[in-house]
C-alpha cells in the first residue's frame, strides 16, 4: 500500500506542475493535488486541519493584509506617481547609465508597492517614456522595468519573508536586514549586467526612435509634494529604524502599514471613507490571492507529507550533504521559470521542507531566503510571468524581447547565490 501511494503521489505531483505550467487557477490546482494525496493516504483530516491551521496565521494575516491594504491606499491617492517622479528627475542627462539607474528605482519603488505587475505599472508610464527620449530602444527600456522587480524581497510585508521569519523565530524586518546584503548584491549585479548586454551585445542604447507613440504615456507631476512622495515609504522607514539604531519605533509591519496609511490620508486630505475603502479592499485582497496561495500550498505540503513524499525527499537531500541548498534552489528557480510565478513552488517547499533544515546541516533562514531568491529570479527571466506580459504590452515588444535581456543576469545571479551565499 505504501508503495501505491508513493507512487500515485508521484503522479500526482507531476500532473500539478503541467497545470500550474499550463496556467490553471494556483489555488484549485494545489488544494485538489494536496486533498487528493491525503485521501489516498487514508487521512483526509490531513488536509482539511492543515487547511483551517494555514487560515488563522496570525502573523502572515496581519502583514499580508495590512500591506496589501496600505498598497491599494498607496495607488488610490496617487502618491506612488510623486514618489517615482522624486526618484526620476535627476536621471534625464545620465545617458546609457540610465539603464542601470532605472533599475534601481524600480526596486526602491518595488520596496514601497510590493507587487510586480503594480509596481512595473506604476514606474513605466514614467520610466518609459525617459529612457526611449534618451536612445533606448523600448525592449531595453522595458528589460530594465523588469530587472528592477526584484525589489519586493525588501518589502516588510513579502508574504515569503514572513513566512520565513516566523519559522525561524524572527522578525520580519530584521530577516530582511539580515540578508540584504545578498538581495542588494543580486539587484546590483542584475543591473550591471542588464547594461552590458543591452549596450554592448544588443546595441539598445541610441538604437531607439520612434518616441512619438510614448510621448503622452502616463501622468506628468507638474507641483511635485515631497510630503506625498514619502508616504510610500514610511511604513519601511519606521520598521528599518525600530530594528537597526531606534529601539523605541520598533512596531510590527501591521502597525507600520497602519501608522504610513494615517500619515497618506493626512498629506493628501483624501476622502476618508473612500480611503478606508480601498484599504480593506486591499487587506481582502491580499487574503483572498496572496494568502490564499499559502493556504493551498499548506494544504498541498500537508498531502506530500502524509504521502511520504516530504521524508524521501528530506533523506534524498541528506545524502548529497551541501548540495541540498542546490539541489531546492534549482527545483524552485525552475518552477518559477515554467510558470511565470514563483510564489507556488516557493510556498510548499518553505512549507515542507525548510522547517528540516538542521536535519540538511542548515538553518531556516537561509534555506527558505535561497528558495525565496531562486524563485524571484526565476519569475524576472519567465516570458509567461503577469509582469513581463504587462510591460511588453507597454513596449509593445514580445515578451521574449524583454526576457532575452533578463535571462543572462538572472541566470547569473542564480549562479552567485548558489556558489557564494
Amino acid at each position: 500500500m505504501e508503495t501505491f501511494t508513493f507512487w500515485t503521489a508521484i503522479i500526482v505531483v507531476i500532473l500539478t506542475v503541467i497545470a500550474l505550467v499550463k496556467r490553471i487557477e494556483t489555488r484549485l490546482v494545489l488544494l485538489t493535488a494536496g486533498f487528493f494525496l491525503c485521501c489516498i493516504s487514508l487521512d483526509p483530516m490531513a488536509g482539511l486541519n492543515q487547511f483551517a491551521k494555514s487560515m488563522t496565521n496570525s502573523g502572515l494575516i496581519q502583514s499580508i493584509c495590512s500591506s496589501m491594504g496600505f498598497a491599494f491606499l498607496v495607488a488610490y491617492t496617487k502618491v506612488d506617481m510623486h514618489l517615482v517622479q522624486l526618484l526620476t528627475r535627476p536621471m534625464k542627462a545620465l545617458g546609457i547609465f540610465l539603464i542601470p539607474a532605472c533599475t534601481l528605482v524600480t526596486a526602491v519603488i518595488n520596496a514601497a508597492i510590493p507587487s510586480a505587475a503594480g509596481c512595473a505599472a506604476a514606474v513605466a508610464t514614467t520610466l518609459l517614456p525617459v529612457m526611449i527620449r534618451a536612445g533606448i530602444s523600448p525592449a531595453g527600456a522595458g528589460a530594465a522595468i523588469l530587472a528592477g522587480t526584484f525589489g519586493s524581497s525588501f518589502n516588510p510585508g513579502n508574504p515569503h519573508a514572513v513566512m520565513i521569519s516566523g519559522m525561524a523565530g524572527m522578525e520580519p524586518m530584521g530577516f530582511i536586514i539580515s540578508h540584504s546584503v545578498m538581495y542588494s548584491a543580486m539587484v546590483l549585479l542584475g543591473a550591471v549586467l542588464v547594461t552590458i548586454i543591452e549596450v554592448v551585445f544588443l546595441k539598445d542604447h541610441k538604437s531607439g526612435g520612434g518616441t512619438a507613440e510614448f510621448e503622452g504615456m502616463g501622468e506628468e507631476i507638474k507641483n511635485l509634494n515631497l510630503l506625498w512622495a514619502a508616504a510610500p515609504l514610511v511604513p519601511l522607514v519606521l520598521l528599518l529604524l525600530g530594528n537597526t539604531c531606534v529601539p523605541t519605533l520598533r512596531m510590527g509591519v501591521a502597525h507600520a502599514m497602519l501608522i504610513g496609511a494615517i500619515y497618506t490620508m493626512a498629506v493628501t486630505l483624501c476622502n476618508p471613507q473612500k480611503a478606508v475603502t480601498e484599504f480593506f479592499n486591499g487587506a481582502g485582497k491580499g487574503y483572498g490571492n496572496v494568502l490564499g496561495i499559502i493556504i493551498a500550498a499548506g494544504v498541498f505540503a500537508g498531502g506530500l507529507r502524509e504521502a511520504g513524499l516530504v521524508d524521501a525527499l528530506i533523506d534524498g537531500l541528506k545524502t548529497v550533504g551541501e548540495y541540498a541548498r542546490i539541489g531546492g534552489g534549482t527545483g524552485v528557480f525552475l518552477m518559477a521559470i515554467l510558470t511565470g510565478s514563483g510564489d507556488a513552488a516557493t510556498f510548499a517547499f518553505n512549507e515542507a521542507v525548510t522547517p528540516h533544515a538542521a536535519e540538511l546541516g542548515m538553518n531556516i533562514s537561509n534555506l527558505g531566503n535561497t528558495a525565496l531568491i531562486s524563485a524571484q529570479l526565476g519569475r524576472t527571466m519567465s516570458p509567461v510571468a503577469g509582469v513581463v506580459i504587462l510591460l511588453s504590452g507597454m513596449c509593445k515588444v514580445s515578451p521574449l524581447e524583454l526576457v532575452k535581456r533578463t535571462a543572462v543576469p538572472m541566470l547569473a545571479c542564480f549562479t552567485c547565490v548558489m556558489l557564494f551565499f
